[in-house]
């Protein structure tokens, strides 16, 4: 599939203040685009926009407040004429047992990661009509297979992947292309957060290879900005996960067979586990919700 050149693209990315969000506006900004980032962490997005290439700027807002994206993708014309690309990557996750998971962060996984992925394509489709641009939802390996100990997470993720197929179909006569990015687990401060768990850990390592490793971000990310030139309808962040799609269907009696003999074995040390959002992001997350109710 033909490239489209990078430069004098203006570009939107989600969740921009740290992991692949952060490097992926580097990234695209290295390659000639103007860049706006938008997240919750105005002080990282600061810093973040400060180690860009070329011009760009910042939005502290939440991904699932329809009012403060709408202001965004307005400004963001304003500044720069116009929005070429939208990345759709702001995520959160919480892991456990689901019987044990705390309500309130199972529900702002799914807030977040689905109801936040459809606000800014809401806000920003207008602009992109305009401009017959590019809508990437980040989906995950998550969207392909099921996992025990992560309902929240996959089931979040299955759903931007479907309703990123669907929004493809609705806007690809008005010259929108719409495209999915899938990831396994990568070297973010998300799948590190998961990783301080013991039994998430362990059960992580448990996996079949090539989804038991933790792959770098460096070449997932440029594989992703390799995506956004040729506007792909899927963007595979390791090379496997391509392979995946063929064999997806299998997966999920697979799993539920795997998934009870592994869950029996860590039965015994389940309970007391942490249900909250995890990482450096999940963190933001939840101090901008005290604020908020204070």
């Amino acid at each position: 599939m033909s490239r489209v050149g990078l430069e004098g693209q203006v570009a939107v990315v989600t969740g921009a203040a740290r992991g692949v969000g952060e490097l992926l506006a580097r990234k695209l900004s290295a390659r000639g685009a103007t860049v706006a980032l938008v997240g919750l962490e105005e002080e990282a997005l600061k810093a973040a926009t400060e180690r860009l290439h070329g011009e760009g700027g910042y939005w502290y807002a939440d991904v699932t407040d329809h009012e403060a994206m709408s202001r965004v993708a307005r400004e963001v014309k304003e500044r720069f004429g116009k929005v070429d690309i939208v990345v759709a990557n702001a995520g959160v996750a919480t892991g456990g047992p689901f019987a044990d998971s705390d309500p309130v962060a199972w529900r702002r996984v799914i807030e977040v990661n689905l109801i936040g992925s459809a606000v800014t394509a809401r806000a920003f489709l207008p602009v992109l009509t305009e401009s017959r641009g590019y809508l990437l939802q980040v989906a995950s390996l998550a969207a392909m297979t099921p996992a025990p100990m992560m309902t929240a997470y996959c089931a979040s993720k299955s759903g931007v992947e479907a309703y990123a197929h669907s929004l493809r179909a609705e806007v690809g006569y008005q010259g929108v292309r719409v495209g999915v990015a899938y990831l396994s687990w990568t070297d973010t401060d998300m799948v590190r957060g998961a990783d301080q768990d013991d039994v998430m850990r362990e059960l992580r390592k448990r996996l079949p290879w090539p989804s038991n490793k933790t792959y770098p971000l460096g070449p997932a990310v440029d594989r992703i900005a390799d995506g956004i030139e040729r506007r792909s309808a899927h963007v595979y962040g390791q090379w496997w996960l391509r392979g995946m799609q063929g064999v997806r269907g299998y997966l999920p009696a697979l799993i539920g067979t795997v998934g009870q003999r592994e869950m029996r074995r860590y039965a015994s040390r389940l309970q007391g586990m942490r249900s909250g959002l995890v990482g450096a992001g999940g963190a933001a997350d939840e101090a901008e919700r005290a604020t908020e109710r204070n």
